[in-house]
């Protein structure tokens, strides 16, 4: 009962800016045993069996120990002791670096979390000095202290100095530059101190951060991304997310505002963010910035500013580069709250260099960056067209399935937003965005295709899969309905081609071995003519050719150009769709002979596939994946026909 307590309250406190990156912890204790958020596990969706259940009686022995003064062999022994002290069973879970800190508080509940409110005392240069006025006695200050064990034994110093003076344990512990640890034996209680604690501060406000939308030159945010993302990793496997809100902006108006971000201001950015963001002009030589940067530090920057632009956050994947630009504009909201308290107050330079080293924390980024095993499409960002249904939700899904970022764009808002909303929930956050977009107006194309880059960093797969059929014979097809049919299917083939090759002309400029995709979803009917389907086949046979000439144009960019040409999709909606689909359209227009039921139409069709059956979604991404991963053809038309057209 006491664990599932417990979770409710660490989901309470996971679910909001009171921890960013999955930081902060929670732990319940009995008489004899401590139960503590393990390392690297997220306090939003942390589950009872994610809690490590350790020896308290051999966590409070560690405190009579007498370890090594130097900082390496003193936590590499306190950590040795602290997984002895592991309950049998347990060995596969790494317990929160602060639970010998958790077993110090004589109370059953123990909440520690990062929230920028308090946070901006902590860090503050008059944070210890205020902190007697706004909160009494009711919290004890614990001055800066690297973390581990030694910042255990100064708080358990602290802390017993406390309850001597006070005749109580406190309830409350501020650690400098590191957040706030609230404890108490009923969740109510803690839940009413963070509440009075919260108060007290805002009291203290002089002025908050503004987070409202502000506008920004998507052309130029969008010349960049694709560049810093190839600066990063020349493979394109990691993202780049671009953020510019009214905090955002007031920060990179010039160097002396990026002043206060120049340094870390805890443990947490230091992990997240690296030692200090580059800050870089628009229109310089990124190249070189990237590369000194890179070279002074030993590893690339985790955040890119841009002078009166905005920032772009980096990292191996969509959640490592989030992660990175969440705990970015926590710092900035850090620096404004610490206005309040007599201004920012950063870690100094051997504390910063002590968290680059230290394994602890190396692990817990380590962990919380993984997005599992490598897939082959892993860290490729793709953009589906027509993705919210038929074989173009089943494209999105494979694609999203072999470790791909899909942005399903669609007409079709809603049906996009649930297709994306699936792949979010089966292969796990940040893997699909949605975007509405019409693909024969040039101004929505250009849209979704910002959009993407902007949301991931760039671009590497186009599938342009958005098409429209309007069957009918030569005497019956209307001007409208030819005029449309070509409108989507060979004119919105093209707008989406021009606008996904300029991030890629740029990835490649920056990446010489690096390659990307262009793949039209065409037919069966664009390699031979259809009978009364001549406005869909028209427009297929005209998508070939904007292939080849694609093709033969973008190569030097190291861009394929390729076309999938699926047979018939007999189960999908464009066919069996009672009202609009194929099987009645044809049966409607007398295409099929003799047909005198949906099914026999269907029949008839089944009887041309030497295959015996219609194609499938799986089918096409097996040809996508081929049109990807080789490295030797382009301009090809790729029959998945069953046997039907052969080639």
């Amino acid at each position: 009962m006491s664990l599932t307590v417990l979770t409710e309250m660490s989901h309470k406190y996971g679910a909001t800016e009171y921890v960013v990156a999955g930081g902060g912890n929670t732990s319940y204790k009995d008489e004899k045993t401590l139960y503590v958020k393990a390392s690297g596990t997220s306090l939003a969706d942390i589950q009872p069996d994610n809690f490590v259940a350790m020896d308290l009686g051999k966590l409070k022995n560690m405190l009579n120990k007498t370890y090594p003064a130097a900082d390496a062999q003193r936590e590499a022994e306190a950590l040795s002791d602290m997984m002895a002290a592991r309950l049998p069973g347990e060995e596969n879970k790494r317990p929160s670096v602060e639970a010998l800190l958790h077993g110090l508080f004589p109370y059953k509940f123990v909440l520690h979390v990062h929230p920028a409110l308090i946070n901006g005392l902590t860090c503050a240069n008059r944070g210890e000095e205020l902190c007697g006025g706004i909160f009494g006695n009711r919290a004890v200050w614990i001055p800066l202290t690297k973390p581990g064990y030694i910042l255990a034994a100064a708080c358990y110093t602290a802390f017993t100095a406390y309850e001597d003076k006070n005749g109580s344990f406190p309830r409350i512990a501020l650690l400098q530059n590191h957040g706030i640890f609230i404890a108490a034996d009923t969740v109510d209680e803690i839940d009413a101190m963070m509440v009075k604690a919260e108060e007290a501060l805002e009291k203290r406000l002089e002025r908050k951060p503004d987070l409202a939308e502000a506008a920004f030159d998507t052309d130029l945010a969008c010349r960049i991304a694709p560049a810093l993302r190839m600066l990063y990793s020349p493979d394109g496997k990691c993202a780049a997310v671009f953020c510019a809100n009214r905090l955002t902006r007031e920060f990179v108006a010039d160097h002396a505002s990026m002043q206060p971000l120049m340094e870390p201001f805890s443990p947490d950015h230091i992990v997240y963010c690296k030692d200090m963001p580059l800050f870089i002009e628009p229109g310089s030589d990124y190249t070189a910035a990237f590369n000194t940067y890179r070279d002074e530090k030993g590893y690339p920057p985790k955040i890119a500013a841009v002078k009166g632009l905005g920032f772009f956050a980096l990292g191996r994947s969509v959640k490592e580069a989030r992660t990175a630009g969440l705990m970015f504009l926590d710092a900035m909201k850090i620096a404004v709250y610490a206005g309040s308290f007599g201004g920012y107050r950063p870690l100094p330079g051997e504390f910063t260099n002590f968290i680059l080293n230290w394994e602890f924390e190396s692990y817990r980024q380590k962990v919380l960056s993984s997005d599992g095993p490598r897939k082959r499409l892993e860290g490729k960002i793709a953009v589906v067209t027509g993705g919210a249904q038929g074989i173009g939700q089943g494209i999105a899904k494979a694609l999203a399935g072999e470790g791909a970022y899909v942005a399903v764009a669609d007409l079709n808002r809603a049906g996009a937003e649930a297709c994306a909303a699936e792949l979010n929930l089966t292969y796990g956050p940040n893997r699909a965005a949605a975007l509405q977009a019409d693909v024969a107006d040039e101004t929505s194309v250009k849209n979704m295709i910002d959009t993407a880059v902007l949301t991931f960093g760039g671009l590497d797969i186009l599938v342009s899969n958005a098409g429209i059929l309007l069957a009918g014979g030569l005497s019956e097809m209307s001007k409208e309905k030819f005029e449309t049919v070509t409108k989507v299917n060979y004119t919105g083939y093209f707008l989406c081609a021009k606008y996904a090759a300029a991030p890629m002309k740029i990835q490649r400029e920056y990446s010489k071995t690096y390659t990307a995709d262009i793949i039209e979803i065409n037919s069966k009917s664009g390699l031979s003519g259809s009978n009364k389907n001549f406005a869909y086949a028209g427009s297929k046979f005209g998508g070939i050719g904007l292939t080849q000439s694609f093709a033969l144009e973008l190569v030097d960019y190291g861009i394929k150009v390729n076309a999938v040409c699926p047979g018939n999709m007999l189960d999908g909606p464009l066919w069996a769709d009672p009202e609009k689909g194929l099987f009645r359209q044809y049966l409607d227009t007398g295409k099929v002979p003799g047909a005198k039921t949906i099914g026999d139409v269907r029949a008839f069709y089944e009887s041309k596939v030497p295959m015996k059956r219609g194609c499938t979604p799986e089918d096409v991404a097996k040809a996508i994946f081929y049109a990807v991963e080789q490295q030797y053809e382009t301009g090809q038309a790729i029959p998945v026909t069953g046997g039907q057209i052969m080639k």
